[in-house]
C-alpha cells in the first residue's frame, strides 16, 4: 500500500508531496483532501500539499496538517493570492505558492515577505512524466535573487532526474519533488540514493 511504500523511504525522502488537482485549473483530477487526511496521523514525515485548484480559499481549510506541514497555493489561481494564503495561515502550518513556467517571478513580489515557500514548476503542471523545461534553471537563480535573505524554502517540481537534479541544486534549489525518478524506477530506494547522489548530497 501507499502508506508501505512511504515508510520504506522514510529516511531519504524529507516531506511527502501531494498534487491535488481539480480538473479545472489543471485538465487533471485527482484525489482530494482524504488521502492525505487518511495518511497524516500514520506518517512522521511532514507533508506538501501542492494545491493545483482554482479555489485554493476554498479547499485549503479541508485539509488536516501539522505546523511543520505546507500548503502550496498557485499564484495564477482564480482566487486572490491574498484570500488564499489567509486560508492556509489559518491552518496553522506553512504557506507556498507555485508558479507555471511562464508566469513572471514579479508576480510573487507583494507576496515574498508572508510566504514559507516558493514551489518553481519546471514543467507544466497537471501531468506527471514530462521532460525538465532547461530554462528553469534560470528562473531558480533569479527566484534565489529575489528572495534574498528572506527565509524561503525555494522548491522545484517537474522531470527532475539525476541528470539534471546537481544542476537545479546548484541553481538554488532547497527542496526537489521526485515522482517518476523514483515511482517508475524498477528499485525505488536505489533511485533515490542515486538522485541524492546526483545531487551531490549522498545518503547512505
Amino acid at each position: 500500500c501507499l502508506r508501505s511504500v512511504i515508510e520504506g523511504l522514510s529516511d531519504l525522502v524529507d516531506y511527502v508531496h501531494f498534487d491535488v488537482m481539480d480538473g479545472h485549473f489543471v485538465p487533471n483530477l485527482t484525489f482530494g483532501p482524504v488521502l492525505p487526511n487518511s495518511l497524516r496521523d500514520k506518517l512522521a514525515l511532514p507533508f506538501d500539499i501542492h494545491l493545483m485548484v482554482d479555489r485554493p480559499a476554498l479547499y485549503a481549510p479541508r485539509f488536516s496538517v501539522r505546523p511543520e506541514d505546507v500548503v502550496i497555493f498557485h499564484i495564477e489561481a482564480a482566487d486572490p493570492p491574498d484570500e488564499a494564503l489567509a486560508a492556509i495561515r489559518g491552518l496553522g502550518c506553512r504557506a507556498g505558492a507555485s508558479l507555471r513556467p511562464r508566469t513572471p517571478l514579479s508576480v510573487l513580489e507583494p507576496f515574498l515577505d508572508e510566504l514559507d515557500w516558493v514551489l518553481v514548476m519546471s514543467v507544466e503542471p497537471g501531468f506527471g512524466g514530462q521532460a525538465f523545461l532547461p530554462e528553469s534553471l534560470e528562473r531558480i537563480r533569479a527566484l534565489r535573487r529575489m528572495v534574498g535573505t528572506r527565509p524561503i524554502t525555494i522548491a522545484v517540481d517537474g522531470g527532475i532526474s539525476p541528470e539534471n537534479v546537481g544542476a537545479v541544486v546548484e541553481a538554488g534549489a532547497d527542496v526537489v519533488v521526485v515522482g517518476a525518478a523514483i515511482f517508475r524506477a524498477p528499485n525505488p530506494r536505489e533511485a533515490a540514493l542515486n538522485l541524492w547522489k546526483a545531487a551531490g548530497r549522498p545518503r547512505n
